[in-house]
C-alpha cells in the first residue's frame, strides 16, 4: 500500500489546490471588508441561522407533513446541509484565527484530507446554492410558494437566501478562486445527486422534482439534464471569475504591491490575497 505521504499523492493535493503550506496568506479566515474577529463572528451568526432553518424544516415536515423520510432526497436540502456545514466549519477557523492573535488557524496544521475536504466544501457551497435559486425560481416555483407563513419562509431561507449566503463568501472574504481542476469533482457530485431522485421514486414512489420524470418530460428530461450541467460550468466559471476581479480590486486599493506572476491567477494557493490591514505578519 503506498504512503499518503509519497510524491505522488503529494502533487494530487497540490493539483487541487493544496499546497504543502496551506493558505500562507490566510485567505480562508479573512476579507477585504471585515476584521478577522467580525467575520468570524458574521459567519457564526450564518451557521446559526442556517441549522436553526434546517432543523425547523426538518420537524415541520415530520411533525406537520409526516414526511422527513424525503428529506435527504431533495438536492435543496442536501445543499443546504452543505451551508451548514462549511458556515460553522469556516466560523470556528476564523474565530480561532482572531483569539490566536491572526498568526495562524487549526486547519492549517490538520492532516491534508481534511483541508482538501473545506477546499472542495468552499468550492460547492458558492455554486450549489445559486443553481438551486435559479431551477427553482424558473422551473418550481408555483402560487403554493408563499401559500403559507411556513412556506414563504421556508422558500425564502432554501431558495433565496441561500444564494446570498453563497454572494457573501464570494464577495466579502478572501477565499477562492477555486481552481480549474475542482470543476470535474464538485459536477460529479452534482451528477450523482440523480442518482439519488431515481433511487428515491423506485423506493418511495415519487419523483423529487418532476422534470426528473422521464414518462411526462420525455425527450425534454435530456434538456433539462443537459441544461443544469451547462448551468454548472457557466456558474463556476461566474464565480471563479468574480472572485479574480474582487482579488485584483482588492490589490487596487491596498498598499501591499502585486507580486503574483500572472500564470499564477490559475492556481488557487499561488493567487496572493492582499493581507488585511488588521492581520499581522506571522
Amino acid at each position: 500500500m503506498k504512503s499518503l505521504r509519497s510524491p505522488k499523492f503529494s502533487l494530487s493535493y497540490e493539483w487541487f489546490g493544496v499546497a504543502p503550506q496551506f493558505d500562507p496568506t490566510f485567505k480562508f479566515v479573512t476579507s477585504p471588508v471585515f476584521s478577522p474577529s467580525v467575520l468570524g463572528a458574521l459567519r457564526l451568526l450564518l451557521a446559526v441561522y442556517t441549522l436553526v432553518t434546517t432543523i425547523t424544516v426538518l420537524a415541520f415536515e415530520s411533525v406537520v407533513y409526516h414526511d422527513s423520510k424525503s428529506f435527504l432526497s431533495y438536492f435543496t436540502d442536501l445543499s443546504y446541509i452543505g451551508l451548514v456545514a462549511y458556515f460553522w466549519a469556516s466560523s470556528v477557523q476564523t474565530i480561532a484565527f482572531a483569539l490566536r492573535g491572526q498568526t495562524g488557524y487549526p486547519l492549517q496544521s490538520w492532516p491534508r484530507i481534511l483541508q482538501l475536504l473545506h477546499v472542495f466544501l468552499y468550492s460547492s457551497i458558492v455554486v450549489f446554492p445559486i443553481i438551486v435559486t435559479v431551477v427553482f425560481w424558473s422551473l418550481l416555483a408555483s402560487p403554493s410558494t408563499f401559500q403559507s407563513r411556513y412556506s414563504a419562509w421556508s422558500n425564502i431561507s432554501q431558495h433565496a437566501m441561500n444564494s446570498g449566503f453563497a454572494l457573501f463568501e464570494i464577495l466579502l472574504t478572501h477565499a477562492g478562486p477555486s481552481p480549474w481542476s475542482h470543476l470535474v469533482p464538485v459536477f460529479i457530485l452534482l451528477a450523482c445527486y440523480l442518482g439519488v431522485a431515481y433511487i428515491t421514486y423506485a423506493t418511495q414512489g415519487f419523483y423529487t422534482y418532476g422534470f426528473l420524470n422521464p414518462a411526462k418530460e420525455h425527450g425534454l428530461l435530456a434538456a433539462y439534464i443537459v441544461g443544469i450541467a451547462i448551468g454548472y460550468c457557466v456558474v463556476f466559471t461566474v464565480v471563479k471569475g468574480i472572485c479574480l476581479l474582487r482579488w485584483r480590486l482588492s490589490l487596487r486599493y491596498s498598499s501591499e504591491p502585486d507580486n503574483s506572476p500572472p500564470e499564477a491567477l490559475d492556481e488557487w494557493q499561488d493567487v496572493e490575497q492582499p493581507k488585511d490591514s488588521s492581520v499581522s505578519e506571522a
